[in-house]
């Protein structure tokens, strides 16, 4: 028969075109280039596809708490982790799980407002405030426990002199607590210093900037400023002097040694003067939102700081407002503002008379941009109102300390995470996320480790055996052509 059909494809009449394969859905030429390039970016995929998606994705189910498979684009299916409590799901950026009161047995030892909250190591500390009649000299302290937790609070040392709404800081091993109103209420000038221990933990106790021989001393009084390190030194926003609110940035520049320098006024001044307000160094811009203006009401005016170029890439060099959706959605003044993962706080607050309970979030964009503040009625604060209240990160919670509700100064504080969890299961069109082991510690690395390599090789053995059997077609063929001779003889019998 091969003879036959070799002299019969010889006795085709001249000019006759043979009918070649065709494959691809009768695209391509099977004995062409194009259908070996496809066949060849095919296999590459898979290649890359198992020894390196497959092995790659067996490392992070051990480790993670939830992997990805495929692109998820989008997902109609979410279900999240109860932790998110009321938050929608998956939870939009920057929300806040619900907060919720912490129990009594860890309020402060008495009810303070507009004192400051700061964190040495192990060690948080409340500094200064008010009972809502006079300023106090009195520190609380207390240790953090376990993750975003604290113990019982416990007397700090005291401050040389009572202080409130004062701003604290710890910068270069020390606590600085800067200005404040005196216990006649008027802004003072003074800076105080502690310097912790950083082998034993100890607090130690308070000194003037004399004591400590640093020329600290503010050029005029302040006290309702904000502070924010910056990558050299200190920067005291605003404020009042007890005659009017001030536009002013003071700045404090450490040394290589850490030793700051004297108080120095910043070339750019805030584009409307404010006090109470709340500041943060969010991207490459200085924000400062919200306070009390020169005319006594509570503003909703955001104003964004750029910082100069050159020699002058740490000083601000000019401030700006923009208006409509960058501005706060309402006016507040005395409230709990913050920077933490790229975005934007503004938690309660007052409106000039009445404590506030909303909390607001922006994230800039990538061009010093807001473009809208948000809100979730599941993340208001659980009271009608809080003012005056001390915020503090502690891993992913934030904690608001004390404060003034509708019904007075409290001791008690509100936490609420700031991290809330992604879904644990989804399902897009292409893709999905679903849970996994999270083995934590070195010993969750070296599963994952063993786990990947495991893949890896019994993904080769695969390759091994494809290879293998594209070898061998014709003996495949003729084995499997036995097997079914052999069945059909053992049905017959």
């Amino acid at each position: 028969p091969v003879g036959w059909r070799t002299m019969a494809q010889q006795a085709l009449h001249p000019g006759t075109t043979q009918t070649r394969g065709r494959a691809f859905f009768g695209l391509l030429d099977a004995s062409g280039w194009g259908w070996a390039a496809l066949k060849a970016a095919f296999w590459f995929i898979i290649l890359i596809f198992m020894l390196g998606y497959i092995p790659d994705r067996a490392y992070y189910f051990t480790v993670n708490k939830t992997i990805d498979l495929g692109i998820l684009a989008w997902s109609p299916v979410n279900f999240c982790p109860e932790g998110n409590l009321t938050l929608p799901c998956p939870a939009p950026p920057g929300s806040v799980v619900p907060w919720s009161t912490s129990p009594a047995q860890i309020s402060l030892p008495a009810p303070r407002t507009d004192g400051a909250m700061v964190q040495s190591g192990t060690t948080i500390m409340y500094v200064g405030g008010s009972d809502g009649t006079t300023a106090s000299d009195q520190t609380f302290v207390a240790k953090t426990s376990g993750v975003g937790n604290f113990d019982k609070w416990t007397d700090g040392p005291k401050l040389p002199a009572p202080r409130s709404d004062l701003s604290v800081i710890y910068s270069g091993g020390k606590i600085y607590a800067i200005g404040g109103l005196g216990a006649d209420g008027k802004p003072t000038t003074s800076v105080y210093v502690l310097t912790p221990d950083s082998t034993t933990g100890a607090l130690g106790q308070w000194q003037t900037a004399e004591e400590s021989k640093l020329d600290l001393v503010l050029p005029e009084p302040r006290a309702g400023s904000s502070v924010v390190a910056a990558s050299d030194g200190l920067m005291l926003v605003g404020g009042t002097n007890g005659t009017s609110v001030v536009n002013t940035v003071l700045k404090t520049t450490f040394s290589t040694k850490g030793v700051p320098s004297k108080w120095a006024v910043q070339a750019g001044t805030l584009f409307t003067p404010v006090t109470d307000a709340s500041a943060a160094i969010a991207g490459s811009y200085l924000w400062v939102y919200g306070g009390t203006g020169s005319d006594g009401k509570a503003t909703a005016t955001v104003q964004r700081g750029e910082f100069g170029t050159g020699a002058d890439t740490t000083n601000v060099m000019r401030f700006g407002v923009k208006g409509g959706a960058t501005n706060l959605p309402t006016a507040l003044t005395n409230m709990a503002g913050f920077a933490a993962n790229g975005a934007l706080y503004a938690i309660g607050g007052s409106d000039g008379t009445n404590p506030q309970g909303k909390l607001y979030w922006a994230i800039p964009t990538n061009g010093g941009d807001v473009t809208e503040w948000k809100h979730l009625d599941m993340s208001d604060l659980p009271s009608t109102g809080l003012a005056g209240a001390a915020p503090i990160i502690l891993g992913p919670n934030a904690i608001l300390v004390g404060g003034t509700t509708t019904g007075g100064v409290i001791a008690a504080s509100n936490r609420a995470n700031l991290a809330p969890e992604a879904p644990f299961f989804q399902v897009g069109l292409v893709g999905a996320t679903v849970p996994a082991l999270k083995i934590d510690g070195e010993i969750g690395q070296q599963l994952g480790y063993l786990n990947a390599n495991t893949v890896g090789i019994v993904d080769f053995a695969i390759f091994l055996a494809i290879g293998y059997a594209f070898a061998h077609r014709e003996q495949l063929k003729a084995w499997r052509e036995r097997r079914r001779r052999e069945s059909e003889l053992k049905k017959r019998a």
